[in-house]
């Protein structure tokens, strides 16, 4: 597998947010993403830009198009040096929340990719990298 391009972005503040969505949507469309694979990554980044945002404290979004032997792909990967999660799986089940949201975060953005991964560390912050194949 190889990576055709890379870039990363900053998540500062809302506006940010938009610029990572809107980002995601152009390179999905560039890889020639289906528009139902375009909402799915898009939607999956929305969500994990924001939680670095609100639980995070910020952080940045690492976007890498990808060429394997057969297909494309889009690898994100959003990380921050916020508190870090205390219970990963619970975190990742489905109606969890902190309270500030609906409890899709994490797990919604894990069934809309093909490959999701997280690392949490107390007090280190968090990093999720999630793939969608087109």
């Amino acid at each position: 597998m190889s990576v055709l391009k890379t870039d990363s972005l900053p998540i500062r503040s809302s506006d940010d947010v938009v610029l990572a969505r809107q980002a995601v949507r152009k390179w999905s469309t560039e890889l020639g993403f289906s528009l139902v694979d375009q909402t799915k990554i898009v939607t999956a980044a929305s969500e994990l830009a924001r939680n670095a945002l609100d639980y995070g404290g910020g952080g940045t979004v690492r976007l890498e198009a990808l060429q394997s032997e057969l297909r494309k792909g889009l690898r994100l990967t959003f990380e921050d040096q916020g508190p870090g999660i205390p219970d990963v799986e619970k975190a990742l089940s489905d109606g969890f929340t902190t309270g500030r949201g609906m409890g899709m975060g994490l797990g919604g953005a894990r069934r809309l990719v093909n490959e999701f991964e997280i690392d949490s560390r107390i007090g280190e912050g968090t990093r999720v990298t999630i793939t969608r194949w087109k």
